[in-house]
């Protein structure tokens, strides 16, 4: 298995400050030279799984956003979530609970399509034994807000040299004639204004003046997905937590405020609250609920589901 040393790690967290940092600007940042960046990114991508992925920001496109469960027959789960993970409107498919429960999350523009997901395509999937579907009300940490308080190799001043600058206020639009530009970011978002220019038809100077429209208004974000067990977490687990409502809010912060956090929101349904939790082991996992999570206010109820299999993280599924 691959070690990863000090300079990877921040390379890894460079690109969660900004997914398309230059390799010349990220060399002056952390002190080395550009080819040696370049050779560690490519090293990242081919033996870490190291991806940064564009997607649109659906909290500020005002998306129809569902997190969906769906319990299923132990040989027909596997299936059912591969499917799932071809769908361009899901960015995060996960087998859990030993191979019967699958996990995603569900984003789009209106209502028509997840109405048809819901109310039709599902239903009629056969071996399919229940489905649970929570609409998603409120980020805490993660997704296309961030914010999570994972620990960082960079320093402060690192970081602020290394931060984009601030999306303008008011809502976001993705207009349709950007949409082949952000089909090509889902599946690599670091891809160079010449492929961007091929995939989308344009000249490389329309492509880099629309896609820097995008990302000043906020339509679209950047994420990076890599390895966790290679950065030290064997421990995935999804925790859905009953919160009563008037604690809710002051869950949420706390739980943004955990290192062990990656994602959290309020959402509809019988639990509130979903949690995606990494940790070195589980017997971290097994102090980190019992210390941090269970002396909460206001928590009622955790249900937790480890992660067996990631089939799909972020971005568009690669050809194998």
């Amino acid at each position: 298995m691959m070690e990863l040393d000090m300079l990877d790690r921040q390379i890894i967290d460079a690109l969660r400050v900004d997914g398309r940092v230059t390799f010349s600007a990220l060399s002056a940042v952390l002190g080395c030279s550009d080819q040696t960046v370049a050779r560690r990114y490519r090293r990242l991508r081919a033996d870490a799984g190291l991806r940064v992925v564009g997607l649109p920001h659906g909290v500020r496109l005002g998306y129809d956003m569902w997190l969906i469960r769906l319990q299923a027959a132990p040989d027909s789960a596997a299936a059912i979530a591969d499917a799932l993970a071809r769908r361009p409107d899901t960015t995060w498919v996960t087998l859990m609970s030993g191979g019967t429960e699958v996990g995603c999350v569900v984003q789009n523009p209106g209502t028509a399509d997840r109405e048809t997901l819901l109310l039709q395509k599902l239903p009629r999937t056969p071996r399919l034994v229940s489905v649970r579907a929570y609409c998603l009300m409120h980020y805490f940490a993660g997704g296309p807000i961030g914010g999570e308080a994972r620990p960082t190799d960079l320093s402060a001043e690192q970081i602020a040299l290394l931060r984009p600058p601030p999306v303008e206020g008011g809502p976001a639009v993705l207009p349709d004639a950007d949409r082949p530009m952000l089909a090509a970011l889902t599946r690599d978002g670091r891809l160079g204004y010449p492929e961007l220019a091929a995939a989308t038809g344009w000249s490389e100077s329309t492509a880099r003046r629309r896609l820097e429209q995008l990302q000043h208004t906020g339509a679209v974000f950047f994420d990076v997905e890599v390895e966790p067990s290679l950065l030290g977490y064997h421990a995935r687990v999804q925790l859905w937590l009953s919160v009563a409502p008037a604690h809710l809010a002051a869950v949420g912060a706390a739980l943004a405020g955990h290192p062990e956090v990656v994602f959290a929101a309020a959402t509809t349904g019988e639990t509130n609250v979903v949690a995606t939790v990494i940790c070195h082991d589980m017997a971290g996992l097994y102090e980190y609920l019992t210390h941090r999570v269970g002396p909460l206010p206001g928590v009622e109820r955790v249900e937790s589901s480890p992660a067996l299999r990631h089939v799909k993280q972020v971005g568009a599924i690669l050809p194998g």
